[in-house]
């Protein structure tokens, strides 16, 4: 005789058909006969006292002939148990003080048998072995057919019952969906997942699963956003944040932690893991014949794993980062040095917070699997609370030495032989950690992720990392969409991805460039995204061109990139700490030792050692092109000058720093690169924020020309430096360039007031060269409207001032004018001789742009009239860029 409770009530006997059908059903008809079975099934082989059963019948007012009426049910109960078992029915419903009693063997109901499977697949989870515990659990669940007595009135009994068999349901899901996460079902658990977290909106721990297999498929994106709407949903219904579990898991994501893409542990079938005990494997080795993992008894997950079960064990070797992108050529690198490192050699991988060390150093492990047929270990030293050794290294180096120096290790005769082992130690800090292991581990390679290069250790070889080039971003879209990585996306490849609107590569490498091309921001930055739907990739490049809030967007959980590199910043002592934040003063772009040294107030050989000490600590990038503060590293430096310094220390650097790029400006007239001139722009806007009126103006002056993007602000700023210091020369020059920019925009009437004020400010200052340039600007603007006298009138002084030596820029721009005027009403022979001199004049101001205009418009000159009769009837390239439609013809 048999009892079904997880649903509606089943009674099924001995008495099974014989026709081969399904077993007849004895269970009760009666409501209240299926409560009295039900209660005292809840409560089988323990006494139930006729007060709890009347209380279950009737609840809230017992007839006065409550206690005959349960008599009376017992007893049509035994008769129906007598029925399913003719044999031993009646007798299992007995009468004992001061109720009634149900005796039925362990397995005959099933919420008995239930929970007993459900505890031993606790146990086997518990010991690590999640073939057994998935296959336990699932087994319970199966014997669920819906709510407990779903066809049963419930009182205080069965209601209590409800609630604590329904919680032991979900725990015993959630355990078996944990160890299927071990065994590497990811991908199947995705939508039972899903599901699952939309029927349990508040259930925390089906959250986090269904982020790990989201996670473990290269979703990346859509695993940060099963986080974000478990938020909302704890926030907007209960007014508390997720827990530390589900917070850390966020971050871990964000910050790719190789750890979480690990499935391993005991699994049923070959190749599915490794089993604990050694027996039968090859001697040693601790491993299952062709496996290539780490020894077996560090590669499972003990019971101490953490809440939410996929947690590595010291010593086990992370899967491969799903949603790991580029990197190829130093992937290629470190293969190779891990392929040819002879046993107890070591490489190392370094470079500044944040770059992706740990991801490359797991991702080349499981390239060199085969070279290393003892298998692979992990250690993290950052576990461990000082500078020693975590914990639970010990274990991890007992079970790596048997394969290191033990049968299978090659003699130690002195000669190379081929490493059996390797070890990768995450998060060095300094070879005193390494050095006393080295003697110890003759047949491994070590594989070091450090900051800085552990100096000291012998024969070490190093891969720098620093941030993603410029052509890896193009191809990051995937981190955006949730499918990067280079497994289930191939770079370089032609294939569309469904990026969503706006999220193209072009905009996706902006995102990249903002955030210094540095993985941990990228990644961080696609979180944002991933976490608020209502944010285009717009909307998030927009917030990130604010470089005073950048480091707060890239902020997301307790994944914060200024927490990070601040780590790196606060390691350093206080001397080096300074220079780095004084070096935020220079532009952002490559230096050398001079501008260093011009921000430090040090003598160059000073400022290069200091450079070297900076690089050292991974603060500031080297190569041999020169130095530079990696973006997101400048914007904490900016931060903590303003932090740490007093204004007038700041101020005193930064009038250093701006006297030594315009005295190299200086040396060099109207040679400028277009990143040296955004210097300088930079370098103007700092000396006017500190009230250097005449530096303002002077690296201003240095632009030579050149136009950035907000140039009228740029050259408002300096006009009203010049006024500050009372420098009418200045005045005039700000104000012709003003003029050109108004003119350009197509703002006559105030182009032609600002000429006139500076063509009468430099009379004033008695500058005959600015007075020149003056004229040219209200020439250009008299040629324009068509009055070619007027231009005439005022170009003829203008050349003839412009003709001394030393004034070779301005000679230039009234020959341009000139030859312009000679287009519309002399001829092509006349405007040639015109051009031709801005050809030579260009050559001696080494000005490729211009060269490259005066070349372009004596080609025109050479080409046939379109449609008109002459070269009027063309556009006309007025300035290196900017064209004129011209009619058929320019009155005069």
């Amino acid at each position: 005789m048999r009892f079904g409770i997880l649903g509606p009530l089943e009674v099924t006997g001995a008495a099974a058909a014989t026709d081969g059908g399904p077993e007849p059903s004895y269970a009760p008809q009666a409501a209240k006969l299926r409560v009295v079975l039900g209660t005292l099934l809840i409560r089988a082989n323990e006494v139930v006292s006729v007060e709890s059963l009347i209380d279950e019948l009737w609840p809230d007012a017992p007839p006065r002939t409550a206690t005959t009426t349960l008599q009376v049910y017992v007893s049509h109960l035994r008769k129906t148990l007598q029925s399913a078992d003719p044999e031993g029915g009646r007798e299992a419903l007995v009468t004992r003080r001061p109720g009634y009693l149900l005796r039925v063997g362990a397995d005959a109901v099933d919420a008995l048998a239930f929970e007993d499977l459900s505890r031993r697949g606790h146990q086997a989870l518990q010991a690590s072995d999640f073939a057994a515990a998935a296959d336990l659990q699932r087994r319970a669940l199966a014997l669920w057919r819906g709510p407990l007595l779903s066809d049963t009135p419930h009182g205080p009994v069965l209601e209590g019952a409800a609630v604590r068999l329904a919680e032991a349901r979900t725990t015993a899901l959630d355990e078996r969906i944990r160890a299927e996460l071990h065994l590497g079902l990811h991908r199947e658990l995705v939508a039972e997942l899903q599901e699952l977290v939309a029927e349990h909106r508040m259930h925390e721990e089906f959250h986090t699963h269904l982020m790990v297999a989201l996670y473990r498929c290269g979703r990346q994106a859509e695993a940060l956003r099963v986080f974000t709407t478990l938020r909302q949903t704890l926030v907007e219904e209960l007014g508390i944040e997720p827990g530390p579990a589900s917070t850390r898991l966020q971050r871990r994501i964000l910050e790719g932690d190789p750890a979480l893409t690990r499935a391993g542990g005991r699994a049923a079938g070959p190749g599915a893991g490794t089993t604990a005990a050694t027996a039968g494997t090859p001697a040693g080795t601790g491993r299952m014949p062709g496996h290539d993992g780490p020894p077996a008894a560090v590669a499972g997950t003990g019971a101490g794993a953490g809440a939410a079960g996929w947690s590595a064990a010291p010593g086990a070797m992370p899967a491969a980062d799903p949603c790991f992108t580029g990197r190829a050529e130093e992937l290629n690198r470190l293969e190779r040095m891990l392929r040819s490192a002879q046993a107890g050699g070591c490489v190392a991988v370094t470079g500044m917070p944040g770059a992706g060390k740990t991801a490359l150093a797991v991702e080349a492990a499981h390239r060199v699997a085969d070279a290393f047929p003892d298998g692979r270990l992990y250690l993290d030293l950052r576990d461990g609370a000082g500078p020693g050794l975590p914990s639970g290294a010990g274990s991890v180096l007992e079970r790596l030495l048997p394969a290191s120096t033990g049968p299978g290790a090659a003699p130690d005769d002195g000669a190379p032989h081929a490493p059996r082992v390797l070890l990768v130690l995450d998060g060095v800090g300094s070879e005193t950690q390494v050095r006393p292991l080295l003697p110890a581990l003759r047949g491994a390679v070590v594989l070091l992720v450090a900051r800085r290069v552990p100096a000291g250790l012998p024969g070490l070889r190093s891969v720098l990392l620093g941030p993603w080039r410029r052509d890896e971003a193009q191809r990051l879209v995937g981190l955006f969409t949730g499918r990067a990585g280079t497994r289930p996306v191939t770079l370089g490849g032609t294939a569309a991805l469904d990026a969503g609107p706006g999220l193209g590569p072009d905009t996706v490498a902006e995102i990249a460039e903002l955030c210094g091309r540095l993985p941990l921001a990228v990644r961080t930055a696609a979180a944002q995204l991933a976490a608020r739907p209502h944010w285009t990739a717009a909307v998030l490049a927009d917030r990130l061109r604010d470089e005073g809030g950048r480091l707060d967007v890239l902020r997301t959980g307790d994944v914060d990139v200024r927490a990070r590199l601040l780590d790196a910043y606060e390691a350093c002592p206080e001397p080096l700490r300074r220079a780095f934040r004084l070096l935020s003063l220079l532009p952002p772009g490559r230096f050398g030792a001079r501008q260093a040294a011009a921000a430090l107030d040090l003598t160059e050989a000073r400022a290069s050692a200091a450079l070297e000490s900076l690089a050292d600590e991974r603060l500031v990038a080297v190569d041999r092109d020169g130095c530079h503060l990696p973006e997101l590293l400048r914007l904490l430096a900016v931060e903590r000058l303003a932090l740490e310094d007093p204004p007038e220390v700041v101020r005193a650097a930064a009038e250093r720093v701006c006297r030594a790029y315009a005295a190299a400006a200086a040396a060099e007239p109207g040679r400028v690169s277009d990143s040296g001139a955004r210097g300088l722009v930079r370098l103007a806007r700092t000396a006017y924020g500190a009230g250097l009126w005449a530096l303002a103006v002077r690296l201003t002056d240095a632009l030579a020309g050149w136009v950035p993007d907000d140039g009228e602000a740029v050259y408002a700023l300096a006009l009203d430096a010049a006024r500050r210091c009372a420098d009418r020369s200045a005045q005039a020059r700000m104000g012709r360039s003003l003029g050109e920019l108004a003119w350009q925009y197509r703002r006559v009437e105030q182009a032609h007031e600002l000429f006139s004020g500076a063509l009468e400010l430099a009379r004033e200052a008695g500058d005959e060269e600015e007075e020149a340039r003056a004229q040219v600007g209200l020439a250009e603007l008299a040629l324009d409207a068509g009055a070619s006298a007027a231009a005439a009138a005022l170009l003829e002084p203008a050349l003839a001032a412009l003709s001394a030596p030393g004034r070779t820029r301005g000679r230039y721009e009234a020959s341009r004018a000139r030859a312009l005027l000679a287009l519309a009403h002399e001829g092509p022979e006349s405007a040639r001789a015109w051009f031709g001199e801005c050809l030579e004049l260009a050559g001696a101001l080494r000005d490729q742009r211009l060269e490259v205009y005066a070349l372009r418009s004596l080609r025109a000159l050479s080409l046939p009239p379109e449609g008109g009769s002459g070269p009027a009837s063309r556009a006309v390239e007025i300035r290196p860029g900017l064209w004129r439609i011209h009619p058929a013809g320019v009155p005069t």
